[in-house]
């Protein structure tokens, strides 16, 4: 086992292969916080990067080759079938070793993550599309072996399920040609109870693509909240914050915005649920998904507040008053805010993030997006963990040349002022829209998400794209927040529009795994509310367009002539243009 960098270093890598997207961009920040010791100015607040293991690319090989999978892998056979055959073969005996000596060092839950070489890469990068595993902390070390073998030959399976097939052939990526590492990380958090998770996580991005007020694209915006990241990156209500104006938060500016718009669950760890072989059964039989959180509970904030886990991140709600007070009270309803962190100077932690996200930017040299998670002290003390680093394709940077000042409104099919991305697309005749109507409610998205994968599976087999409208967050695991897609359900659109409408009250979706593919590959993104009257979506020329297909609650119509997409990434500003007949 070769420890990368000096004795001091978190990292241990094992093999002799690649470390993968994910490797190496651990790698990287170590090497920040490393060079930048002023990182480490504040007293009581610690950055650092949590103890890491990679499992190299050649050990990747070498199951593979040794199990002769490749054959089974490659063909196109349910998931569950994929899973079975890796998680019966065998790991090379080496590494069992390597593992024992590990969990002398952990005495935490384990995060089992995977690191392909296409994973957080600058052109394609593959983030969320491969499964994590995260196994509960056991004093017996055998199962706990038991537990991490499984997790890891079941993270090798995830580059050959649907999805990741999918997502490779609408990448123009081999099948087959990805080369995995694994990287093996204690999660970050402390028990209460039977569950697992940290003070807090986030994401943080270099660029803010939505300034609130006085703030500024260059500042950045990170998204808070309780308990683990997944949480963040399945589209749930997070605080959104930009590290320059940390006392200027939108969400938290008027009481019933704030009792509407903050996080009222979050994720945790369940020690008691693990991963014995009755649940990889569970996996082979054909009612149940390939789930890799199936030791993660959804819980409600107010299950935070025995524990003191709320102290400096919660504000509460004062019924008789109808007001919000900082801190953390008997009565009254707990409002995340982070109050403590971002108007009390309880922990630096805006200071922090201006740091971790300048330096990300001046190493990478590129924009870029940052996992992290905390742990506070009950004496406001803490560590901040920097957990991941990955480039953000920033396509806005040729904005100012898209002139759209001479477009007309009456000439606009669709208008955004809340647009992502940059550039002329002028190759699409094709709009897959949800329909309107007292049928297509919030209840009925999952079948939503079912009917549109159906179509976008038709227009990736004819090599067409399209434009897709529906209301609310795409991608929210939240069927009540918009409709539940993964990027693999939608992956031949080449322009994403959320419409806000009445009983889809939610902001624009940014800073996740979903949204991260989107603008790697160069697909248009807009927000259109038509009710500020300075935005625009004709709804009655897309219902009296022809129908190709028309579902339930889906209808795809084609146009004569191509639609003309433009997007100015320096205003925002976003248009789809029809030619008249």
């Amino acid at each position: 086992m070769e420890q990368n960098g000096e004795s001091t270093s978190k990292i241990v890598r094992i093999g002799n292969g690649l470390l993968g997207g994910k490797g190496m961009g651990v790698a990287l920040l170590e090497k920040i916080i490393q060079k930048h010791p002023d990182i480490n100015q504040y007293g009581g607040a610690m950055v650092c990067i949590p103890k890491t293991v990679v499992l190299c690319t050649d050990i990747f090989d070498e199951f593979m080759d040794s199990n002769k999978l490749y054959d089974i892998a490659l063909r196109e056979i349910p998931d569950k079938e994929i899973l079975n055959h890796f998680i019966t073969a065998r790991l090379p005996d080496r590494i069992i070793t390597y593992f024992l000596s590990l969990f002398d060092t952990i005495a935490s839950p384990i995060a089992v993550r995977s690191s392909s070489m296409l994973e957080d890469s600058l052109r394609n990068p593959f983030a969320g599309i491969y499964s994590t595993y995260m196994i509960p902390h056991s004093d017996d070390r055998y199962e706990m072996l038991r537990m991490l073998t499984q997790a890891v030959k079941a993270v090798y399976a995830s580059v050959f399920f649907k999805g990741a097939k999918a997502y490779m052939t609408a990448t123009k990526q081999q099948v087959g040609g990805e080369k995995m590492a694994v990287v093996l990380q204690e999660v970050v958090g402390k028990q209460y109870g039977t569950h697992f998770y940290p003070t807090f996580s986030g994401v943080l991005r270099s660029i803010n693509y939505y300034p609130i007020g006085e703030e500024k694209v260059e500042d950045g915006v990170a998204e808070l909240a309780l308990g683990l990241g997944k949480y963040i990156v399945d589209e749930g209500v997070t605080l959104r914050v930009c590290p320059y104006a940390p006392t200027q938060v939108l969400q938290t500016s008027e009481v019933e915005m704030a009792l509407r718009d903050t996080q009222t669950r979050f994720y945790a760890l369940d020690l008691t649920n693990t991963m014995d072989s009755q649940y990889f059964n569970s996996l082979l039989d054909e009612q149940t998904d390939v789930d890799d959180g199936f030791n993660l509970v959804k819980l409600k904030v107010k299950d935070a507040y025995p524990y003191g886990a709320l102290k400096y991140i919660a504000s509460t709600f004062d019924p008789q008053d109808q007001i919000i007070r900082d801190g953390v009270y008997d009565n009254g309803r707990k409002i995340i805010s982070f109050c403590g962190v971002l108007k009390h100077d309880v922990f630096p932690l805006p200071q922090l993030l201006q740091m971790v996200e300048k330096y990300g930017e001046t190493e990478m040299g590129l924009p870029v997006e940052m996992e992290l998670a905390c742990n506070l002290n009950d004496d406001g003390t803490g560590t901040l963990y920097l957990l991941q680093i990955r480039p953000i394709i920033d396509i806005t940077n040729n904005g100012d040349k898209i002139d759209t000042s001479n477009v007309r409104d009456e000439d606009c099919l669709i208008k955004s002022n809340h647009s992502l991305g940059n550039g002329v697309i002028c190759d699409v005749k094709d709009i897959v829209y949800v329909k309107e109507g007292n049928d297509c409610t919030a209840a009925n998205n999952s079948r939503i998400a079912e009917e549109l994968e159906w179509i976008n599976n038709r227009m990736l087999k004819e090599n067409k794209g399209y434009i897709l409208i529906g209301p609310g967050r795409w991608g929210s695991s939240d069927p009540w927040l918009g409709v539940p897609v993964k990027w693999p359900n939608i992956s031949a659109a080449r322009l994403i529009v959320e419409e806000t409408l009445n009983n889809y009250n939610v902001e624009p979706s940014q800073g996740t795994h979903f949204f991260h593919n989107i603008t790697s590959l160069g697909v248009g993104y807009f927000n259109v509310c038509t009710r500020n009257g300075d935005e625009i979506l004709r709804m009655d020329i897309l219902n009296n367009a022809k129908s190709i297909t028309e579902t339930q609650f889906v209808r795809h119509v084609s146009f004569i002539n191509t639609l003309s997409i433009i997007i100015n990434g320096k205003t925002q500003k976003g248009f789809v243009l029809f030619v008249k007949k």
